[in-house]
């Protein structure tokens, strides 16, 4: 029996830290200075901003000089920062950069006599293998059980397919001509569009008219959020527990998280470099952490929780069932204070210590002191409103009915003005361009979103698509892999 503890220990103390895909730090800092852009994915991939990748290679036993150096390259003596082949530091850790061959397909050096470092070396057992890698043979053991351990293979991006939907007649245009010829915030923007007419992600290049191509799902998307480092997108759909975490870099699932319940909507906290996913059937809302895309924390609420927001410390929400507004304290152990009740809540926004909720049947708004929890004001909106962004002491208020935005005042908490669309459809949505004051608003039935420059308080361009929007989520064009 000792014996056999023995055995067990020297075993344990022999399985390298590739499974855990954390680089060195001492790597990680070498790697920083000569790269300041550098991105070390959280499975360890290393991408360089000219798209260059490299694969780390974990030794059996890492070695621990008193100083971190590079002990050999291929080709020899390539500095690092002229991207060589390999990289062998003197801990024994190695890069293994990625070729491109012209046929697409992808590899890394191969050697008639590979250096022992390198043959008996292991690859992150948590690995996202970039698509077409073809490790040569006599190297097939620096893979160990990745085949079998890394995320779903399938290639999701697909040819954009063409949608028929009926849109809606055509009305009278608003005299509104349109104030811009272009857009400059949309160059380097790509649009990720969901609708009700298919089940597929469309792919939109800044304000092109058809889809570049989708990325397939199996189900309607119910809820789509861009990660704040602009590199992942969080996908939730209809009937299913997974959450799809699609790699925008290469438009792969490189990992799917089981909720075992229904996934709804998606919050990113940037401040926390985390994510928070609702499940209104289980009544729970899960925290994700961005750092490794595991599931942290299970936070059990109270009723249906829908239209999740985002406040600082506080996330809120509304339990569909009774419809009862609801604070969770993050900083307070998950705490939950209730806020009272509104009818019908189509969304929440939180400005300047004010709650306000818009009631998509009565047509109005409620502002609540959110400190006090007490009501402040109650007036009369727009028919149907759907969505509402707050932005430089206004809130916008959208209306699925009437295909205009109406700017209340926070200061008053009094409608000031109309912004008037020439969409003639359904409105669904407003979205965001990030770091600028313009707002893209989505149309189910016209196939056109408008943009809004929320600071003029003016429609400067509305844009044809080939394609209905349900909803927009705005993220930067990234260089592909």
């Amino acid at each position: 029996m000792k014996k056999f503890f023995v055995l067990l220990i020297t075993f344990v103390s022999l399985i390298p830290a590739a499974i855990a895909a954390k680089l060195p730090d001492d790597v990680q800092l070498m790697l920083k200075k000569t790269f300041p852009n550098v991105d070390i994915r959280f499975d360890g991939v290393i991408i360089l901003q000219d798209g260059t990748v490299y694969l780390p290679l974990y030794p059996a036993k890492m070695k621990n000089p008193e100083k971190l150096t590079v002990a050999t390259t291929y080709p020899a003596k390539t500095p690092l920062a002229k991207h060589p082949d390999v990289v062998i530091f003197n801990n024994d850790f190695v890069l293994l950069k990625v070729i491109v061959n012209k046929d697409g397909t992808r590899t890394i050096k191969k050697f008639d006599k590979p250096p022992v470092v390198i043959k008996s070396g292991l690859l992150p057992q948590d690995m996202l293998v970039p698509k077409n890698l073809i490790i040569p043979e006599n190297l097939k053991a620096i893979t160990g059980n990745l085949t079998v351990k890394i995320a779903p293979e399938e290639e999701i991006k697909i040819p954009a397919a063409k949608i028929e939907f009926k849109r809606t007649e055509p009305v009278k245009p608003i005299k509104q001509a349109n104030r811009v010829s272009t857009i400059p915030q949309l160059n380097d923007k790509i649009l990720y569009i969901s609708t009700c007419y298919t089940k597929d992600i469309q792919v939109v290049k800044g304000e092109a008219q058809k889809p570049q191509y989708a990325l397939s799902q199996k189900a309607i998307p119910r809820c789509i959020a861009i990660t704040p480092d602009n590199k992942f997108l969080f996908v939730t759909t209809f009937n299913s527990t997974l959450v799809d975490i699609i790699s925008l870099a290469d438009d792969r699932i490189i990992k799917q998280l089981d909720l075992t319940t229904n996934g709804g909507e998606i919050v990113m906290d940037a401040k926390n470099n985390v994510a928070y996913v609702a499940s209104p059937d289980a009544s729970t809302i899960y925290q994700v952490s961005l750092a490794d895309m595991v599931l942290k924390k299970k936070i059990k609420v109270n009723g249906r929780c829908e239209k999740l927001i985002l406040n600082n410390d506080y996330l809120l929400y509304v339990d569909k069932l009774t419809n009862k507004i609801w604070s969770i304290e993050l900083g307070n152990e998950y705490t939950l204070k209730d806020l009272g009740s509104y009818p019908n809540i189509a969304k929440l926004v939180y400005a300047d210590g004010k709650l306000y909720l818009a009631s998509r049947t009565k047509n109005r708004i409620a502002v609540l002191d959110y400190k006090n929890q007490t009501l402040l004001s109650e007036f009369e909106t727009i028919k149907k409103p759907i969505d509402m962004i707050a932005y430089n002491n206004n809130i916008f208020v959208l209306s699925a009915e009437d295909n205009v935005i109406q700017v209340v005042d926070i200061k008053s908490d009094e409608p000031s003005s109309i912004i008037k669309l020439s969409t003639g459809g359904f409105s669904t949505s407003m979205s965001m361009i990030p770091n600028t004051s313009l707002a893209l608003v989505s149309d189910v039935k016209a196939g056109r979103y408008s943009v809004v420059d929320l600071n003029k308080k003016v429609v400067l361009k509305t844009n044809s698509l080939e394609i209905p929007v349900s909803n927009i989520v705005v993220g930067k064009n990234i260089r592909k892999i």
